[in-house]
């Protein structure tokens, strides 16, 4: 019976208004390959929204406050441990976060790039389907919020 890992992390889509426009920021790996949300695991002792927040620091070099949870996704995988390979389980939950400081330059080393993308641009250009989702239900609530 293979091992399986249960993993939770925390994430954020972080918006900000340019003009008449709303942009989001995402992190580039693999060469700009992929293109995802900021996320990383929750640390012992942290909240959902601690980690989420300092994730989106670390990775993106951005300052943000939260508004609003956005939704969560879960997912299977397995990676590689010594000689064998072991099952995980990962939620994700993600923050709707309004941006309020900081430098795309400013991201940490296990991101190649970060950018500024129109959100509808950042739908498209998301590899992963979970995360395009997530940007939609983001989209819809910025708009709301807009208007709140």
């Amino acid at each position: 019976m293979a091992r399986v890992k249960f993993e939770i992390s925390a994430g954020g889509v972080v918006f900000r208004r340019r003009d008449s426009q709303v942009e989001v920021a995402m992190i580039g790996l693999k060469g700009g390959e992929v293109w995802a949300i900021p996320k990383g695991l929750v640390e012992k002792g942290e909240s959902l929204e601690e980690a989420a927040l300092r994730e989106v620091r670390e990775e993106t070099g951005l300052e943000a406050r939260i508004v609003d949870r956005i939704d969560k996704i879960d997912y299977w995988f397995y990676w590689k441990e010594g000689d064998s390979k072991v099952k995980h389980h990962k939620i994700v939950y993600f923050y709707l976060m309004e941006y309020i400081g900081g430098s795309v330059a400013d991201h940490d080393f296990e991101v190649e790039e970060v950018r500024w993308f129109p959100i509808d641009e950042a739908i498209e250009v998301a590899s992963y389907k979970s995360e395009k989702r997530v940007l939609e239900k983001a989209k819809e609530m910025i708009q709301s919020y807009a208007l709140g």
